[in-house]
């Protein structure tokens, strides 16, 4: 399977890119074939620009990249800290860019965008890995938890991903060496139940 793994973190010393790691070894081990990105790294622009709304022009060769690969994927895995209930900017961005009209969904012909769109990614398993300072029972309870909206709602159903899964860690300020180990053992066993070995 051809497996996009996003990371959107700017501290490669943080457990975000433990679970980035952790990732990869496992797709790796799994006979998977990987496209890994570091949003960051790449200085990926998140901004979306006037000549690329609303039309199919690409004028960035890292966004074409990204969208060849998007297209290509059999499944993603997306891994960020809740900052404000939301994906970081630079994600916020990468999804504006890169889950584009035309290449994650369409309309039907006539519809001027105000109908239902019809998906387009052939993903059929996304995952979502966040890391959070607030506890679970207050995510939910006050703020109802945005982040499963965003992902499992207004993107990935959306554009026709129907298989998704999130998990959320919490609270990683101040945890201990043993609890991230054991979210680390989390992190694997999801990844491999998710996306076995390619035989």
């Amino acid at each position: 399977m051809n497996v996009s793994v996003i990371i959107a973190h700017p501290n490669i010393k943080s457990f975000n890119h433990a679970i980035f790691l952790e990732t990869l070894k496992v797709l790796k081990s799994n006979n998977h074939n990987i496209f890994s990105h570091n949003l960051y790294k790449e200085n990926f622009d998140p901004v979306m620009n006037c000549e690329e709304l609303g039309f199919d022009r690409i004028n960035n060769d890292l966004v074409k990249i990204h969208c060849e690969e998007i297209v290509k994927a059999d499944g993603i895995i997306v891994i960020h800290p809740n900052w404000w209930g939301q994906p970081p900017a630079i994600l916020k961005g990468w999804v504006d860019r890169v889950f584009r009209e035309n290449i994650a969904y369409k309309f039907n012909e006539g519809d001027s965008g105000e109908g239902i769109p019809k998906g387009l990614l052939k993903v059929k398993t996304a995952v979502v890995f966040n890391t959070s300072n607030t506890p679970k029972e207050r995510e939910i309870e006050v703020f109802k938890d945005p982040l499963e909206t965003i992902w499992k709602n207004c993107i990935f159903n959306y554009c026709g991903v129907k298989n998704f899964s999130r998990r959320m860690f919490c609270v990683i300020a101040g945890s201990s060496l043993e609890q991230r180990i054991k979210w680390l053992y989390e992190v694997n066993e999801i990844v491999n139940s998710s996306f076995p070995k390619d035989i």
